[in-house]
């Protein structure tokens, strides 16, 4: 599972940027693509994968019904307000909750939170823990 967690990293960092940037999550991962295209077997690995695709498209394809969640369950915090990272942690983190059928529910908050502990602040892998936990325990009524 190794390659998932490569691939989670992987979708955070684009989603962050495309974030970053206020740009679609799609066009960042169109130029990651070509830009891979582009190197010489010398460069470092810049394998995106195929789970990273997924993962993009699929938090770019949902992310208006994401974004509303992510407002009403974030007591507190508005979505603007709140660190772009852990913002992005919860994207992916959600996204895998409803939509990835393939990933266990607790595997989706152990990675984002695992992810938050690398990449935010000391306060973040709680904060991810707690949002992803509500949203685990609301998934029945939120799948659409």
């Amino acid at each position: 599972m190794a390659t998932r967690n490569k691939a989670r990293r992987r979708a955070v960092e684009m989603l962050y940027e495309a974030d970053l940037r206020s740009v679609s999550p799609s066009a960042v991962l169109a130029e990651r693509i070509a830009r891979v295209q582009q190197l010489t077997p010398q460069d470092s690995d810049p394998r995106i994968g195929e789970y990273a695709v997924k993962l993009v498209e699929g938090v770019a394809r949902h992310q208006e019904r994401i974004d509303t969640l992510i407002e009403t369950y974030s007591v507190g915090w508005p979505l603007d307000r709140m660190p772009a990272v852990d913002r992005n942690l919860l994207r992916l983190g959600i996204f895998e909750l409803l939509w990835q059928e393939d990933v266990p529910d607790v595997v989706a908050i152990d990675e984002a939170v695992g992810l938050a502990q690398q990449l935010s602040t000391d306060t973040s892998p709680q904060f991810v823990n707690g949002m992803l936990n509500r949203i685990m325990e609301l998934k029945p009524s939120l799948q659409r």
